[in-house]
């Protein structure tokens, strides 16, 4: 096991978060957990009176993820690790959800966790060491009807963190995109939010869907303490993947999906290669 760390994690109150900053301490790592009320902050500083520091934050909110992230350094010390995890998902029909439903998605799943990259950057090129972790989704691979706007964001978070990771290679600094499939957290319950339906055209294909992931809520395959510790072994690890999938689930359906799309590209390659000067 490597030295102990300074972990930076957004979402610590429950899932992937709580589960991840409670395998750190348990390993003798420094957690920063963003919460956002002060009972929450309250019961995550209980987890250990002196390496685990809650802070309140909105990730929307810019200004005071720069404010917040130059008091951690400054207080409690330099970030090792940046682990994006604050999220949620959004369901409903393309043609059902409004464009503010999408905004208020890429906010928390997209801008939210770039300015965190942001902020945590020039410490880490100035120290050339550094790991970000963004905690994407199997649906930033594959799509299915009823959830465009969230598969949108997750998608653009594969795209930027393996760019950054390109950018940042040179600086000693590794970026992680960590995909889970389906797991016992509250996404599919509580922390989701759904478009009321409202075009009749749509219900024999989605009316199921719904149905059955309400259903499934709590009874995925995937255990987010073992997820937690997936995590901490590429923190661990002196050369992580730019991208980990997490959950047998997720391996199949993005193999299915990465065999589809190569099928497809060479049923169309003539058209493809036609086009060149």
């Amino acid at each position: 096991m490597s030295p102990a760390k300074t972990l930076f994690i957004t979402g610590v109150s429950s899932g992937f978060g709580r589960a991840l900053a409670q395998e750190a301490l348990a390993a003798g790592h420094k957690v920063i957990g963003t919460v956002r009320n002060r009972e929450a902050q309250q019961a995550f500083e209980a987890l250990h009176p002196d390496r685990a520091f809650a802070r309140l934050l909105d990730i929307t909110d810019v200004a005071q993820i720069n404010h917040v992230v130059a008091e951690v350094e400054s207080d409690i010390g330099a970030i090792d690790v940046l682990v994006n995890n604050a999220g949620y998902g959004h369901e409903g029909i393309m043609e059902e959800s409004s464009l503010e439903e999408m905004r208020h998605q890429f906010d928390v799943n997209v801008f939210g966790a770039a300015a965190m990259m942001k902020a945590v950057l020039p410490g880490m090129r100035q120290r050339r060491s550094g790991h970000i972790i963004n905690i994407t989704s199997m649906g930033g691979y594959i799509t299915m009807p009823g959830i465009a706007w969230y598969c949108g964001s997750k998608f653009a978070l594969e795209g930027i963190s393996e760019t950054l990771g390109k950018e940042v290679k040179p600086f000693g600094i590794h970026v992680t995109a960590v995909a889970p499939g389906s797991f016992r957290t509250e996404w599919a319950g509580r922390s989701m939010i759904r478009t009321p339906r409202a075009i009749a055209d749509y219900d024999a294909l989605f009316d199921p869907i719904r149905q059955a992931r309400e259903e499934k809520s709590g009874k995925q395959p995937g255990d987010a303490v073992k997820a937690a510790r997936a995590m901490l072994t590429i923190i661990d690890s002196d050369t992580p993947p730019a991208h980990l999938l997490l959950g047998s689930d997720a391996l199949s359906l993005v193999r299915e999906k990465l065999a589809a799309l190569s099928a497809e590209i060479d049923a169309w390659e003539a058209l493809t290669r036609s086009t060149d000067g």
